[in-house]
C-alpha cells in the first residue's frame, strides 16, 4: 500500500473510524501543512482546499474495501491499527491535528482554513456565508487578475494534478491547449478526459488540438539534446508548415481569451515541441503579446 494512503487510514484511526468528506479533506490540508514534503497537495475547489488525488485514492480504498463510503462520509473498515504503521513525525503530526481541530465541525474548520489559508478560498461557494467583509476581501485579493494578454506553455512532468491546476491559476490561465498528439499518460489527472474535467471544475477551458503534436513512433531514441534537436528540425520543416491553420486557431483563442498555455509533458521546455510551436505563433502576423513558459 501507498504510505499516503496509511496516512488517510491513520487519519481515520484517531477518529474512530469516520470522518465527513469535508471535515477529511481539511484535517488532510492541515496536516499536510506540517509536512516538509507534503503526501498531498490541494486546489482552491468549491469547498474550499481539496485533494483530487486523495480522493483518488478514497475510491480506490473503497473499491479494495478498506473503507466503506456513505453519502457524507467515508467509514474505515480495516482492523490494522495504521497510528502504528507510518513515521512518527507524521504520528506526532497527526495527533496534534486530532488535538487542535478534532471537535471542530466542516463549518468551523472551513471557516479556520479559509481565514489562515485564504488562496484556498479563492473558488468557495461557502466563503460568503462563512466569513466577514474583512476577511472575504483577503480572500479576494488572492486571486490573479492579469489584465496582460500572454502565450504561456507548461509541462506536467515531475508536477502532482494539484501542483499542475494551481500554476494555472495562479497565472490566471483562461484556456488550456493540449498539443499532444496522444493525450494519454500513466501519470494522475493528466489523460484527456479527466484533464478536461479537472480543468473545467477550476473554470478553466480545455482544448484538444493533435494535429500540432508529434507522433509516438518519432519520439522513439530521444537520449541527448541533439536527439531532440533533430526531431525538432523536422517538426518545424513539415509539421508546422501543414498546420498553419492550427496555429491561426490558437492564435484566436489567445486574442478572444488573452491568457491561454500551450500544454505537454516535458518539463524541460528545450525539449518539448511546444516551444517550437508557441514560436511559430508568435511568428504570426498581428502577434505583438508576450510568451511565458512556466
Amino acid at each position: 500500500m501507498y504510505y499516503r494512503r496509511k496516512i488517510i487510514l491513520a487519519l481515520l484511526d484517531l477518529f474512530d473510524g469516520e470522518l465527513e468528506k469535508i471535515r477529511l479533506q481539511k484535517l488532510l490540508f492541515l496536516f499536510t501543512q506540517k509536512q516538509v514534503k507534503p503526501e498531498y497537495e490541494f486546489i482552491p475547489y468549491k469547498f474550499g482546499c481539496y485533494s483530487f488525488s486523495a480522493n483518488a485514492d478514497l475510491t480506490t480504498m473503497t473499491a479494495k474495501s478498506f473503507l466503506i463510503e456513505t453519502k457524507s462520509s467515508f467509514i474505515k473498515n480495516d482492523k490494522v491499527n495504521y497510528t502504528k504503521l507510518i513515521k512518527e513525525n507524521d504520528r506526532s503530526a497527526l495527533n496534534n491535528i486530532k488535538m487542535l481541530y478534532g471537535n471542530m465541525s466542516s463549518d468551523t474548520l472551513m471557516k479556520h482554513t479559509y481565514k489562515n489559508y485564504p488562496y484556498w478560498a479563492i473558488n468557495s461557494v461557502k466563503a460568503p456565508s462563512i466569513l466577514t467583509p474583512e476577511e472575504l476581501e483577503i480572500v479576494g485579493k488572492q486571486k490573479e487578475h492579469a489584465d496582460k494578454t500572454i502565450l504561456f506553455t507548461i509541462g506536467y512532468e515531475g508536477s502532482s494534478l494539484e501542483g499542475y491546476l494551481n500554476r494555472l491559476i495562479k497565472n490566471d490561465i483562461k484556456v488550456l491547449v493540449d498539443v499532444r498528439n496522444n493525450p494519454l499518460s500513466m501519470k494522475f489527472g493528466f489523460s484527456k478526459s479527466l484533464l478536461k474535467r479537472y480543468c473545467e471544475s477550476v473554470d478553466i477551458i480545455y482544448l484538444h488540438i493533435p494535429e500540432v503534436g508529434i507522433l509516438s513512433d518519432q519520439r522513439q531514441e530521444l537520449h541527448t539534446q541533439a536527439d531532440y534537436d533533430t526531431l525538432f528540425k523536422i517538426y518545424c520543416d513539415v509539421n508546422l508548415q501543414k498546420t498553419i491553420p492550427a496555429q491561426e486557431q490558437i492564435f484566436s483563442l489567445l486574442n478572444q481569451h488573452h491568457r491561454i498555455a500551450l500544454t505537454c509533458f516535458e518539463a524541460n521546455i528545450c525539449q518539448c515541441h511546444r516551444k517550437h510551436l508557441a514560436e511559430a505563433i508568435q511568428n504570426l502576423p498581428d502577434f505583438t503579446y508576450e510568451l511565458k513558459h512556466i
